[in-house]
């Protein structure tokens, strides 16, 4: 057991919860979950309520008082925690979790606490499942997590538009993909940005736009919105 952490409840048998529960189990941490919601949680010293954003509140009132309660949420603030406990702190790994769990080492996680030793839990927390923490300010936590939708989520949603305008397999397409990834966050946006757009190759962008207008109408308007962001982009848009 790691004796450098102190027992762990985690609360919500969700992906996030089983995956939690799994990796700091794994990392030596004495845990007792993944819990199902609404559980007062054991005697142990820490809860993680791995919860939607809506329940934190109603969990963290489930919880008995003298302990010491986090949260998962990233858009969330310490409030929904603050009203029943008067420690409490926050971690939310920059990660996906799929039905097929996740690994969390080398991920980013973003943490808060009410106090000194409530981020020190937090930032021990997440290192012991090999992220790195980072804390974000109250003012910039919906900022943060939208910027976490738009690099995760809205990807996936641009590859299901690729996939129904191209006719492509998925599988095709991934190495493009990761290459493209791999380009960003190696040389950034602007440097990374090849494509029509990049070299100034209007005619081909039209002919583009008519194949997505035929084979998917719905996906015009995106098309077109994708397509004004990258010009300004290669035009030198803040990157």
């Amino acid at each position: 057991m790691n004796s450098e952490l102190p027992a762990c409840a985690v609360v919500g048998h969700g992906r996030l919860g089983t995956a939690l529960a799994e990796a700091l189990r794994a990392a030596g941490v004495r845990v007792d979950g993944p819990l199902g919601r609404g559980a007062t949680a054991s005697d142990a010293p820490v809860v993680l309520l791995a919860v939607p954003d809506g329940e934190i509140a109603n969990a963290a009132a489930a919880v008995s008082p003298g302990r010491l309660v986090g949260h998962c949420s990233g858009a969330t603030t310490l409030q929904p925690l603050s009203d029943h406990h008067a420690r409490a702190f926050s971690l939310h790994p920059l990660m996906t979790i799929t039905t097929r769990g996740a690994t969390f080492t080398g991920a980013h996680a973003a943490v808060a606490g009410s106090d000194e030793n409530a981020l020190r839990t937090a930032e021990d927390l997440a290192r012991a499942l090999g992220m790195i923490p980072f804390t974000v300010p109250d003012a910039d936590r919906a900022a943060y997590h939208a910027a976490a939708s738009i690099a995760s989520n809205f990807l996936i949603t641009l590859q299901w538009a690729a996939e129904r305008v191209g006719g492509v397999d998925r599988h095709a397409l991934a190495p493009l993909v990761r290459a493209t990834v791999e380009n960003w966050v190696a040389e950034g946006p602007r440097s990374a940005l090849t494509g029509p757009i990049a070299r100034g190759d209007e005619a081909t962008v039209a002919r583009q736009r008519a194949a997505v207008a035929d084979r998917a109408p719905d996906l015009a308007p995106l098309f077109d919105a994708l397509a004004a962001a990258t010009r300004d982009l290669a035009a030198g848009a803040p990157a």
